[in-house]
């Protein structure tokens, strides 16, 4: 399951403090029961000083495999005060805009 795989290789690749892991799949054009778009909320304090690219880049080296497996993923990435800053609002992926994935 590539959302295992995503949830597995975060927690062992960064110190997390909070992570979330949707399959956002069912939103989309795709089979049912696909796995190709996901959403990921990410808090750790290895974030700090970094800008927004840096943290999706860490992100994405430590996701290198499961991207070839995926059409789109959404990445929210914060620090511990900025996550306590936004804890409660809820963080929406940008809507589809049609396509086959």
């Amino acid at each position: 399951m590539i959302q295992t795989e995503i949830e597995n290789n975060l927690t062992d690749g960064m110190d997390l403090l909070h992570l979330e892991v949707e399959n956002e799949s069912p939103n989309h054009n795709v089979d049912p029961g696909s796995e190709s778009h996901f959403k990921v909320v990410v808090v750790s304090d290895e974030f700090i000083e970094k800008r927004l690219v840096q943290r999706h880049q860490m992100i994405y080296r430590i996701l290198k495999e499961q991207m070839t497996k995926i059409h789109a993923i959404a990445i929210h990435a914060f620090t511990k005060d900025e996550w306590q800053e936004k804890t409660g609002q809820e963080l929406n992926s940008p809507n589809c805009l049609g396509g086959e994935n």
